[in-house]
């Protein structure tokens, strides 16, 4: 068998795809199937007839039609309006698209000469997301798989302004890492890759819903430890808060501090004209980290990494290959990243700016946000339900009743009606609400309060 694509059988394939994802997608959108489905994975493989395929080969167009037709029903669908879960997008359709195009050509493009339009298409789009974020001509940055590894360059970079040698000499053991309490698990996580240890990240001082207490910052100073950085949350995991920025920025510098801003899923605020002041002094930061597959729409992953100087990203990594370092390299990212080989990730962004423009794009985040509140509007309005603050972006959480939270939760998803998160604020388990569907609307949000009215007294406590 040639090992040359078939093209005729791709183009069939191909026409199966766009067919089967097109109703896939029209489905959801309407809410005519379950947000999710989670069959046991033995009996969801024997229904997808995995190891069958997997020993013997020879799916066709038409085989391939079926397969996908029950794959695709039996995931979680992101595009249905009760997908309120999590920060993940619902992508626009010009972001699958992209991932369509590096499917096929597959220019890999860490170095310039494996994708050259693909370089070039990310450096344009990281140029874009400098000048939103303030930090000008001077800036660097590059694209990621996902915002964890973004968190851990930026923080390398931070690392290698306060402590140039640890790269080859190992972690000074008085490095620290300035963070809140509600920062995402993975700055912790990078903590210990980095070699610092989680016991050394510090817990900024915070208030009751876990934003940063300014006035209390300097408590977290010792002559005796060195941070590599402050993070600040844009806006937090958890509650959708956004810290004050300039604030704490100013504080920073007035105290020499690396100031990085975890605006993985806030960041995208600043496309938005009624919203972008939640971003205020955020060009005072070293390095700021922005997730386009949640509120910019891409599919997954797609981060990136900025600072406000291209000379600290540079410094990040220090590493020799001489199969691959050597002579101009010109756009080469490969020393600007943990991954060696990574994907055409500014085509997605790209081709949802082109098809949309920031204009449209800001629009998608205001509209987002705007239905959140309006879920704070009616939830306030119910006996019986409790929210901690008023949203300021499209996460909204709150309690019904006294009973277990999560026990309410997973009766929602067992029975595929609605798809929730839960977080933990001051100690107490909530319910939490992630706007990400255009599809979701007043209607959605009503269904959604009455459901859980109507739930078991073991599950709300009444």
């Amino acid at each position: 068998m040639s090992a040359t694509w078939n093209v005729d059988e791709f183009v069939k394939a191909a026409a199966v795809t766009v067919d089967e994802l097109a109703g896939y997608v029209d489905e959801s959108q309407r809410g005519l199937a379950p947000v999710l489905r989670r069959t046991p994975p033995a009996e969801l493989a024997e229904r997808l007839g995995l190891y069958s395929w997997i020993r013997t080969g020879g799916m066709t167009p038409d085989s391939y039609r079926d397969f996908l037709y029950d794959y695709l029903n039996e995931g979680t669908r992101l595009h249905h309006p009760a997908y309120l879960a999590h920060q993940v997008a619902p992508p626009d359709f010009p972001a699958a698209l992209a991932d369509f195009v590096h499917g096929a050509a597959n220019n890999v493009m860490s170095i310039y000469e494996m994708g050259a339009s693909a370089a070039t298409v990310e450096f344009a789009v990281i140029r874009w997301m400098l000048g939103k974020v303030g930090f000008g001509a001077g800036g660097g940055g590059v694209l990621t798989h996902g915002g964890s590894l973004a968190n851990l360059t930026a923080l390398l970079a931070a690392r290698a302004r306060t402590a140039p040698e640890a790269w080859t000499d190992g972690v000074p053991p008085d490095l620290v890492l300035l963070a809140p309490p509600s920062a995402h698990y993975s700055l912790t996580r990078a903590a210990g890759i980095l070699g610092m240890g989680a016991r050394n990240v510090v817990p900024l001082p915070v208030d009751d819903l876990g934003r940063i207490d300014v006035a209390r910052l300097p408590e977290v100073l010792d002559p005796a430890r060195r941070p590599i950085a402050l993070v600040a949350d844009a806006c937090a995991t958890g509650t959708g808060l956004y810290d004050d920025l300039r604030g704490i920025g100013e504080f920073c510098a007035a105290h020499h501090i690396w100031f990085h801003v975890d605006g993985t899923h806030g960041a995208s605020a600043l496309l938005s004209d009624n919203h972008q002041h939640l971003l205020d002094g955020i060009e005072l930061a070293d390095s700021v980290v922005w997730d386009a597959h949640k509120m910019l729409r891409t599919s997954g992953v797609v981060a990136a990494v900025l600072t406000r100087r291209e000379a600290d990203l540079d410094a990040a990594f220090q590493q020799e290959a001489a199969y691959l370092f050597y002579g101009d390299q010109g756009f080469d990212q490969l020393r600007r990243t943990v991954e060696g080989t990574k994907a055409e990730l500014g085509l997605k962004v790209f081709l949802n700016l082109a098809w949309r423009g920031e204009r449209g794009m800001g629009d998608y985040v205001a509209a987002q946000y705007a239905t959140a509140h309006r879920f704070w509007e009616l939830a306030v309005s119910r006996p019986g339900f409790e929210c901690p603050y008023e949203p300021e972006s499209n996460i909204v959480c709150f309690r019904y009743g006294t009973g277990d939270q999560a026990a309410l939760r997973e009766q929602l998803m067992a029975e595929g009606s609605f798809h929730l998160s839960s977080t933990e604020i001051d100690g107490a388990r909530h319910l939490r609400v992630t706007v990400m569907a255009p599809a979701t609307d007043d209607r959605t949000l009503e269904s959604l309060l009455d459901r859980i009215a109507e739930t078991r007294p073991a599950a709300t406590g009444h």
